[in-house]
């Protein structure tokens, strides 16, 4: 067992890991990792990012119920992974054994677990142990040189972790870059390797490289770190098709995407011609039906609105949003007939299995179906209902019910209380009918939640049905949430404020998304400021609450 709750992430880094690690086994590799990662940039980066960032291995805390957080338990399984990665499987499962017959019985540390890491592999892994101790996300910048007479080609890699709450300057990081080379024809030029940076600044050369090649770096995100390249445009176009690597291939669909969107959300600038191009291509690789199909589903599937916050120096959630969907309008109309030839591809009449295969085929699908569906209009609305009525899974009837839930059709009421009638009697099926309506992006959200709070199965009480009604809201709907008018914060203070009587713990959670509140416009911090303000200042406020508050409040 632990020796004491700072080592909270020896055994849930670990058991994240593993639990990573067996679906990984028995789905799409590649996409197990995609959702991972982009589940922990969406929540642990920014909480790296504010202010009550902490080590993996936190030294202080007020309430104990807020230790379970996401840099203990996600970026805890990142470091796990990291390990794993440095020393190789076999060096790992030899260090893992010995870690248990050295420890079997005992109370043990993170030091313990480091120690046999590096006793197993002979690595010298005193530095790498910072990122029990650091706060905050490392920031990787890597350019490239290409020497046509020598034939050799370099990386340059700097890194830099940025100040976090008590801990102004930090030391370098132990760091493991994986890295490939990828040649004109899309052939590999070096078998992978792993780099490992120490350093402020470092860089790698590669000998007999008899082309300008394109870096494949930091695949299957071999670290928990924030990555700029010098890549081009056209560089990672090239990535999209020939990255061999699952991970880096969605991931620079994905880096492309943003760097569309940016001059879009800047400047209403139009979609650029050439992403649209090369979003047609992907389609073209999605109907081959060699194609992984789950793969396929994340790599059509745009950056959402926090994913795209998280690039932007002040945060205006609307102005994403409204990028966003023009970007997604454009990319349906220049390609409808394909998305159509698609999304037929992928419709099955066979029994409802759920091997890897059928699950893709079913993703794909949902994904086409949401950007088909994109306008919310009339014709929209007669489509998505087709595919909720012929739904003989939950996968495929959630799909539709999603893209329903922001229609001003008709349909919309029809399909929720059908949904509702079908599962009233499986409460964690009616969760998710409460969070589909509450992530719904439209003008009459705060009327919804107005109804949904009256409804006879909602409760307070019920710490899932709170989660699924002020959670979902609040964390997954930004764009009402963060409405300049405030209503959306003036909504969450006062749950908070009633939870704090009945389950502080589950009040303090709902907290999460005003936590980076500095990073956003100016109209829209005061607002959160004074809604923070006016918790703190409770009476008999709860130490799980006040912990939260208060620390988001400092500077």
């Amino acid at each position: 067992t632990c020796r004491d709750w700072f080592q909270l992430s020896l055994k849930e880094g670990l058991t994240v890991f593993r639990d990573q690690e067996f679906s990984a086994d028995m789905n799409s590799r590649a996409v197990q990792r995609i959702d991972d990662v982009t589940h922990l940039r969406k929540l642990q980066f920014s909480e790296d990012a504010g202010p009550l960032a902490h080590p993996v291995r936190p030294d202080n805390y007020i309430e104990i119920n807020n230790f379970y957080t996401m840099t203990v338990y996600e970026k805890g399984a990142e470091v796990i992974r990291m390990f794993h990665t440095l020393l190789g499987p076999q060096t790992y499962r030899k260090a893992t054994d010995l870690y248990f017959d050295r420890y079997d019985g005992q109370a043990v540390t993170c030091d313990d677990w480091a120690g046999c890491m590096a006793d197993a592999s002979g690595l010298d892994l005193s530095q790498f142990q910072l990122w029990y101790s650091q706060a905050g996300t490392p920031e990787v910048n890597v350019t490239s040189q290409y020497d046509d007479q020598a034939k050799t080609f370099t990386l340059n890699f700097s890194q830099a972790v940025p100040p976090t709450p008590g801990q102004p300057d930090k030391k370098p990081m132990h760091i493991p870059v994986k890295v490939g080379l990828i040649g004109p024809n899309g052939d590999e030029m070096i078998d992978e390797t792993v780099v490992q940076l120490k350093e402020p600044k470092q860089s790698v050369t590669f000998e007999n490289i008899g082309a300008r090649p394109v870096p494949s770096v930091l695949r299957n995100f071999s670290a928990p770190v924030k990555l700029t390249t010098d890549l081009t445009d056209g560089d990672l176009r090239f990535l999209m098709v020939h990255d061999r690597d699952g991970f880096n291939r969605w991931e620079a669909g994905q880096t492309l995407a943003l760097r569309v969107l940016q001059p879009m959300i800047d400047q209403d600038a139009p979609p650029s011609s050439d992403y649209i191009s090369a979003f047609g291509d992907l389609i073209d690789r999605a109907l081959d039906t060699k194609a992984d199909k789950a793969l396929m589903a994340r790599a059509l599937s745009l950056p959402d609105v926090t994913a795209i916050s998280q690039q932007q120096k002040v945060i205006d959630p609307q102005k994403i949003y409204e990028a966003r969907q023009s970007l997604l309008i454009t990319l349906k109309q220049a390609h409808k007939e394909k998305l159509i030839e698609l999304y037929n591809a992928n419709t099955s009449k066979a029994a409802y299995d759920i091997s890897p295969g059928s699950m893709g085929r079913r993703a794909l699908r949902n994904t086409v179906l949401s950007l088909l569906t994109i306008n919310r209009g009339t014709n929209c609305a007669t489509f998505t209902k087709a595919h909720y009525e012929a739904a003989d899974n939950m996968t495929d009837r959630m799909a539709a019910l999603l893209n329903t839930v922001e229609m001003d059709d008709p349909v919309r009421q029809d399909t929720l209380q059908d949904f509702y009638e079908r599962f009233k009697k499986y409460p964690l099926v009616i969760d998710k009918w409460f969070s589909a309506q509450a992530i719904a992006v439209r003008a009459g959200i705060f009327d919804d939640l107005a109804s949904l709070q009256k409804h006879p199965d909602f409760t307070f009480r019920n710490p899932n049905r709170v989660r699924s009604l002020f959670g979902a809201f609040a964390m997954n709907n930004p764009v009402s949430f963060h409405m300049a008018d405030g209503t959306g914060y003036a909504f969450l203070r006062d749950a908070v404020i009633k939870l704090n009587d009945i389950n502080p713990q589950i009040a303090a959670r709902l907290l999460t998304p005003m936590r980076d509140w500095r990073r956003y416009t100016p109209d829209r911090q005061k607002k959160i400021q004074a809604a923070l303000e006016e918790i703190t200042n409770l009476p008999n406020l709860s130490p799980d609450v006040f912990e939260i508050a208060s620390k988001s409040l400092k500077r």
